[in-house]
């Protein structure tokens, strides 16, 4: 185990030392290295993101209504709704993006999405249209 350290240290300077000391074969090589662009600046910061968000006591959201025929078979389940929230917090479209297994729960969280308004989600403080997920639970008491 010993021996292994000095070798892979040798092997990592090697290189460096061969291209440090060694003289440039041609003239065009030595020009080549003289005029090699400098490392690109590091990336600017990512700009924060706020996600929107329903859940604001002044949006007054209505709960789905709960399918009469789904309550009479004792349909349950969880909907994920992909909503496209406008920078004005309207919902502009919505489609299902996890069933819950019932097409009548998945119909009625995507209407009642569709009608809720949303804090909009902002790009460094800038309102902007995105897209949200909202879980919808269906649960018989």
């Amino acid at each position: 185990m010993a021996t292994a350290a000095p070798s892979t240290a040798k092997l990592l300077a090697a290189p460096t030392a061969t291209t440090a000391t060694g003289p440039p074969s041609s003239p065009s090589q030595a020009t080549s290295v003289a005029t090699a662009p400098a490392l690109p600046s590091p990336r600017p910061a990512p700009m924060p993101v706020e996600l929107p968000s329903s859940d604001a006591q002044y949006l007054q959201n209505r709960r789905p209504s709960y399918p009469p025929i789904s309550v009479r078979l004792r349909e349950q389940g969880t909907v994920m709704v992909d909503v496209l929230v406008s920078d004005q917090g309207l919902a502009s479209e919505a489609k299902v993006k996890s069933s819950s297994g019932h097409v009548r729960l998945d119909n009625a969280a995507v209407s009642a999405v569709l009608s809720w308004r949303f804090v909009p989600g902002k790009r460094a403080g800038v309102a902007q249209s995105m897209w949200f997920t909202v879980p919808i639970t269906f649960t018989i008491q």
